[in-house]
C-alpha cells in the first residue's frame, strides 16, 4: 500500500527550529508542515500588520526558511505551513527573496487566503459562543476575525504544483490532511479517510508533544534527551491507517502514552471532533507499538461537516499591571505575605481601579490556591501581584506599588520587575462554511 510520510516542523509559533532541520536532512519525508498559530496568534499579527503592511506573518518566517529550504528544495520534500498569520502574501513573498538569496530557481510558492472575515463578521448579526453576547457588543474593540478554513484550497495549491504552501488560519489538522488528499486523490466526501486523515493531523500538529515533550514527569514518565527532542514523523497508507516515528537518535521516545495523551489534547468529545472539512471520530481509536520508537493508530472514521466554519474573534479586552520581588532566607515566607499585605492595602488607599486582582507567592499558592499550600516553609518565595484594569495608566500603577517594596517594604526583597500591557481577548463565533472564499495566489522564485 502507497505511503506519504509527513514531518511535524512547528507545533506552536516560538517552537525550536533544530528538529525541523534534523527532519529537512535527515527525515525520510515527503512534507514539511509547521503549525504556528495559537487562538490569539493572529489577532496580535493583525496589529502588527496595522503598524506594517508588509509584516503581520510569523516572526520566525525567515528564520524556520532560511535553514530549510535549500535542504527541502534538494531532497523534493514540499513545505506547508500557516505561518503566513494575518499577510500569507507578504509572507510567500518574503520567502520567494529567500530563496532567491539561497540560489534556489524555479521555487512555486503559494499563498492561501480568505481567511479574514472581519467585515463580514462585524455586518452580521452573530453571537459569540462563549459569553451568548452579540459580537456588535465589542463595538471598536474588534481587531481580527479569522475562519478556520479547511483543507481544500492547500489541496488545490499542491496540485498547481506548489513546492510550498503558506496559510493563515486554517484548522490545524487540515494543514497535514491536504497533503494526504493531494497525495492518494481522497474525495473530500469520503468521510472514513478524511476522519483518519484527520487523526493524523491531530497526532501530529502539536509536533513534540507526541514525542515526549509536555509528557515526561521524572520517575512516573520518564523520556530520555528531551534537549535534543526529536520531532514526530507520520507514515499515513492510503487507506489512511497512521504510524508515528521519529529521525533515528533524536531524543525524546514515541509510545503508546504520548500518543494517547495527544490524541485527547485539546478534544472535547472524540465521537465528534469538529473540524472544516469532516467531524472526526476516535471513539474506536487502536493503537499498537509496532517497534522502537514507532505507534500505529487505526480505527478512526468521520462523518459529514457541519457546514459551519469557527471564526477566531480578537478584541482589546483590558490591561494587565503586574509587579513581582523575591525574599530570600529565614522568615522569607511571612515577609512574602507581608509584602503581599503591604500591596492590598496600598491599592486601597490610592484608588487604583481593577476588575480582578491576583496575589500570589510562586510556589506556595500561585497555581493551585492557599488551600492546597502545604509542605515545609521555603527558603525562597517570589511576590507576584496582577491586576485587570480598563486603562494603561492604571495598569502602570500596579506594578508601581510593587516597586516600591524596595524601600517600603520588607526587609530583603529583590529582583523587583513590573509590566503593564494590552490584553488581546478571544472569543468564537460559527458563520455559514459559504462565506469564506479562500484564494490561491502564486509566487515563484
Amino acid at each position: 500500500m502507497r505511503t506519504v510520510s509527513l514531518g511535524a516542523g512547528a507545533g506552536y509559533a516560538g517552537d525550536r527550529i533544530e528538529p525541523a532541520i534534523e527532519l529537512a536532512e535527515r527525515g525520510t519525508i515527503d512534507y514539511l508542515v509547521f503549525e504556528c498559530l495559537a487562538e490569539r496568534t493572529i489577532a496580535l499579527a493583525q496589529q502588527a500588520k496595522l503598524r506594517d503592511p508588509e509584516g503581520g506573518y510569523d516572526p520566525l518566517l525567515e528564520a524556520r526558511m532560511r535553514a530549510v529550504l535549500a535542504p527541502c528544495r534538494r531532497r523534493g520534500i514540499r513545505i506547508v505551513t500557516n505561518m503566513g498569520a494575518a499577510n500569507p502574501v507578504a509572507a510567500a513573498q518574503r520567502t520567494r527573496a529567500l530563496a532567491r538569496e539561497l540560489g534556489l530557481t524555479g521555487l512555486r510558492i503559494a499563498a492561501v487566503t480568505g481567511d479574514d472575515l472581519l467585515d463580514a463578521v462585524r455586518a452580521g448579526d452573530f453571537t459569540l459562543e462563549e459569553s451568548g453576547a452579540p459580537v456588535t457588543s465589542l463595538g471598536n474593540r474588534i481587531v481580527s476575525a479569522n475562519a478556520y478554513l479547511g483543507a481544500a484550497p492547500i489541496v488545490a495549491a499542491l496540485a498547481e504544483g506548489a513546492d510550498v504552501v503558506i496559510t493563515g488560519r486554517v484548522g490545524d489538522p487540515a494543514l497535514f490532511l491536504a497533503p494526504l488528499i493531494h497525495a492518494f486523490g481522497w474525495p473530500m466526501d469520503d468521510w472514513e479517510r478524511l476522519g483518519r486523515g484527520t487523526l493524523a493531523g491531530h497526532l501530529l500538529e502539536c509536533a513534540g508533544q507526541i514525542t515526549g515533550g509536555y509528557f515526561a514527569d521524572p520517575g512516573c514518565k520518564d523520556v530520555p534527551g528531551l534537549a535534543r527532542l526529536g520531532f514526530p514523523i507520520g507514515i499515513v497508507a492510503e487507506d489512511g491507517t497512521v504510524e508515528i516515528t521519529k529521525v533515528a537518535g533524536s531524543g525524546g521516545h514515541v509510545s503508546l502514552a504520548t500518543c494517547k495523551e495527544q490524541m485527547l489534547y485539546e478534544v472535547h468529545d472524540p465521537a465528534r471532533y469538529l473540524q472544516p472539512d469532516v467531524v472526526g471520530d476516535f471513539s474506536e481509536v487502536e493503537m499498537e507499538q509496532v517497534g522502537p520508537d514507532r505507534v500505529r493508530a487505526t480505527g478512526a472514521t468521520g462523518s459529514a461537516a457541519t457546514g459551519l466554519l469557527k471564526v477566531s474573534v480578537g478584541y482589546v479586552d483590558s490591561y494587565i499591571g503586574e509587579g513581582q520581588i523575591s525574599y530570600a532566607g529565614p522568615g522569607a515566607l511571612a515577609r512574602g505575605r507581608l509584602a503581599l499585605e503591604v500591596v492590598r492595602e496600598r491599592l486601597a488607599l490610592t484608588a487604583v481601579a481593577t476588575s480582578e486582582l491576583r496575589c500570589d507567592l510562586i510556589g506556595v499558592d500561585a497555581l493551585h490556591g492557599e488551600a492546597l499550600s502545604r509542605g515545609p516553609e521555603p527558603y525562597e518565595v517570589r511576590l507576584r501581584v496582577a491586576g485587570r484594569t480598563e486603562t494603561l495608566a492604571e495598569a502602570v500603577r500596579i506594578g508601581n506599588e510593587v516597586e516600591t517594596l524596595y524601600t517600603n517594604g520588607p526587609a530583603g526583597g529583590g529582583g523587583a520587575w513590573k509590566s503593564a500591557r494590552e490584553v488581546v481577548a478571544v472569543q468564537s463565533v460559527l458563520v455559514p462554511a459559504a462565506l469564506a472564499r479562500p484564494r490561491v495566489q502564486f509566487v515563484e522564485a
